[in-house]
């Protein structure tokens, strides 16, 4: 199947065409000889301009620079690219290009003094994908991974896609689905060393580092052993053997992704153990090797007894990771997802990131918009996660506690579940390719502006095209709040139907063995996560802890995912909860039929293909905000009898 360029495309940049820039370099080597392709690949489509040699561009090192930092200097139609590595280089070759574009200037007239170093160690996606060629929660097209249990090498494509990563900065990928099932499983024995070799050949000179996931019962499955109990010398040891294997034929393999103990996972509780007794066995299993094990937090009791208030599935991940502190090996990450529920559209930050002091962790966000509109709505998510990295978990007490600095220095980072699949633009919907876009760029520099992240991803899409740019601005700056207003109210979460995630059901997943997520009743609604209900609050800082357990002071976005509020509860608005609920849903659903109108007028401006796909997902978003609007709001009236203050129709 083809595919897009995506921001790689180098549109033209108009009235400013040349015939050559000359280049100069004294490095070598493959990582060196993509930065010259990409210089070349750039300036052919922005300029028109043939890549010769001379002196117009310097590639140099600089070894006081960090390893994947760069140093951009430019004036009077001369440019200097020094890096930390030839990793650092090429990242500087990609600044080039992006800062040309954003400039939108002739060649002679580009100025820049540039110096960057990565805000986070690891930069990693994960995909989902598994080896059918399926991909869990996947919204565009299927794995161009894997397709019948064998390993696809494609290599335009995948070269493409490491292109990409490298152009924002990530520089890990995990390929396959962390809840490992049938072949999954074999992608650590000789079946398919072959193949990824392959892969570590088109990644690695791009500074994209390969994971795999892994299966913690392996020695079981595959060695035939009768346990996995990781504290048994026999199963320690048949890892250590299994990790001398892998990488003797997958050398520069980054390690091993480990999803266990959680939704039918096996995992060291079987055997009575701990977390940290399993991803130790594993992690001094790969140290020999320089490997590298990132565990996922996502911990909990999914067979619930709804009834018992105390149960708390929030809690799990805190009461599970947090005993453990400052055990863990050095080369373990853990990976913790940025909400103590599961990637709603709005969470508190979770407060495991801030607890634990003394371990290397990655903050675990997704892209693939589960829970905010699969990939057939547009929600920008890079203000939500910009909030995230800002928020103060007020853990030390002579230190800088925001999440972006406890994710800093070595071991630690962000980490993506990935939106990508074999559609021919990517992402299925076009502008979705934003959060991947954005994800890299935040992931390396996260002090950037959400607003200026999509003012660059629009200017390399749509090259210098005022209208659109514009528009798909503000639809994209507004998205995320607009999904928010037709979605679950005041951060209650889960509205959604059961197993697939998509589209309006409040009670999908009420009173089931997952938990209970809003307990509406017939005079109130909410979680009491304060002391007289789960007391998950005080899991926070004191700070924060007595800041969301009083109602007076708890942030209004999140009053419901704290506490059981009565419906006539009137908010900082004047208006009652109940109210704000039917409001919402009206404007959210208003908001979605003025994008529809917005996109309908930049079809003259637009390749007709583009335009096509984006006027059918935003047909699609204006028709479902609807059924959304409608199936909350009746279902609240229906529970309270009380009908909108305005008089609308909110019921069918």
């Amino acid at each position: 199947m083809a595919f897009t360029k995506c921001w790689l495309a180098y549109p033209e940049i108009r009235g400013c065409r040349c015939d050559a820039i000359s280049l100069h370099t004294e490095l070598t080597g493959e990582t060196i000889d993509r930065a010259k392709a990409e210089l070349a690949e750039g300036f052919k489509g922005l300029y028109g301009a043939a890549l010769t040699e001379g002196d117009d561009i310097t590639l140099a090192l600089d070894m006081a620079l960090d390893p994947e930092g760069y140093r951009l200097k430019a004036a009077d139609g001369h440019c200097t690219i020094e890096g930390g590595s030839e990793v650092g280089v090429l990242y500087g070759v990609f600044a080039l290009l992006r800062n040309l574009q954003t400039a939108g200037k002739a060649w002679a007239q580009f100025t820049a003094d540039e110096e960057k170093a990565p805000s986070n160690r690891l930069r990693m996606l994960n995909h989902w994908d598994n080896m059918d060629g399926s991909i869990e929660r996947g919204y565009s097209g299927d794995s161009f991974f894997f397709k019948d249990s064998e390993i696809l090498i494609d290599v335009p494509r995948l070269t493409a896609y490491a292109r990409m990563l490298a152009s924002v900065g990530i520089n890990g990928i995990t390929i396959n689905n962390v809840n490992v099932k049938d072949a999954a499983s074999w992608l650590i024995t000789d079946r398919y060393f072959g193949a990824l070799q392959e892969y570590l050949k088109i990644f690695t000179p791009y500074g994209v580092k390969l994971y795999l996931s892994i299966n913690f019962a392996a020695p079981m499955e595959l060695g035939g052993m009768d346990s996995a109990d990781p504290c048994d010398p026999a199963v320690a040891k048949w890892w250590a053997d299994k990790a001398q294997e892998v990488w003797a034929n997958l050398p520069g393999l980054g390690g091993f992704l480990v999803k266990a103990d959680s939704e039918g996972r096996p995992g060291p509780f079987t055997y009575g153990r701990n977390q940290a007794d399993g991803a130790n066995m594993l992690a001094d299993a790969v140290a020999p090797c320089g490997g590298h094990i990132v565990w996922r937090c996502f911990v909990y009791n999914c067979q619930q007894d709804w009834r018992n208030t105390k149960i708390d599935r929030a809690r799990a991940g805190y009461d599970y990771f947090m005993p453990l502190d400052g055990t863990f090996r050095d080369n373990v990450t853990l990976q913790i997802k940025n909400g103590p529920m599961d990637f709603q559209v709005r969470e508190p930050v979770s407060p495991l990131i801030g607890g634990l002091q003394h371990t290397h962790i990655a903050v675990e966000f997704q892209i693939a918009q589960e829970y905010t509109g699969q990939q057939r709505h547009v929600c920008y998510l890079m203000p939500w996660f910009r909030q995230i990295l800002d928020f103060d978990m007020h853990t030390r007490p002579n230190g800088d506690a925001h999440v972006r600095a406890l994710i800093q220095g070595a071991g630690n980072g962000m980490v993506a579940v990935t939106n990508t699949g074999n559609d021919e633009n990517w992402t299925g919907h076009d502008l979705a390719a934003a959060n991947l876009y954005g994800f890299g760029r935040l992931s390396y520099d996260t002090t950037l502006d959400p607003a200026v992240i999509a003012g660059e991803w629009l200017r390399l899409t749509f090259g210098n095209n005022e209208p659109v740019e514009k528009t798909l601005h503000r639809i994209l700056m507004q998205s995320w709040p607009t999904y928010e207003k037709y979605n679950a109210p005041l951060g209650v979460g889960w509205m959604v139907n059961p197993n697939y995630h998509y589209g309006p059901n409040v009670d999908g997943y009420e009173y089931s063995r997952w938990g209970c997520y809003h307990r509406a009743s017939f005079d109130g609604i909410g979680i009491d996560r304060s002391p007289t209900g789960s007391d998950y609050c005080h899991q926070y800082a004191p700070e924060l802890a007595e800041m969301y357990a009083n109602v007076e002071t708890c942030p209004e976005e999140l009053l419901l995912f704290f506490h059981h509020m009565p419906y006539n509860y009137v908010l900082k608005s004047g208006k009652t909860i109940l109210q704000h609920i039917y409001d919402t849903h009206f404007e959210g659903a208003e908001d979605a039929a003025r994008f529809y109108d917005e996109v309908v007028t930049l079809k003259p401006y637009l390749d007709p293909a583009v335009y096509a796909r984006l006027e059918a997902r935003f047909a699609h978003q204006k028709e479902h905000a609807c059924e959304w609007r409608d199936v909350i709001n009746t279902y609240f009236y229906r529970k309270t009898g009380i009908g909108d203050a305005h008089g609308r129709k909110i019921y069918e």
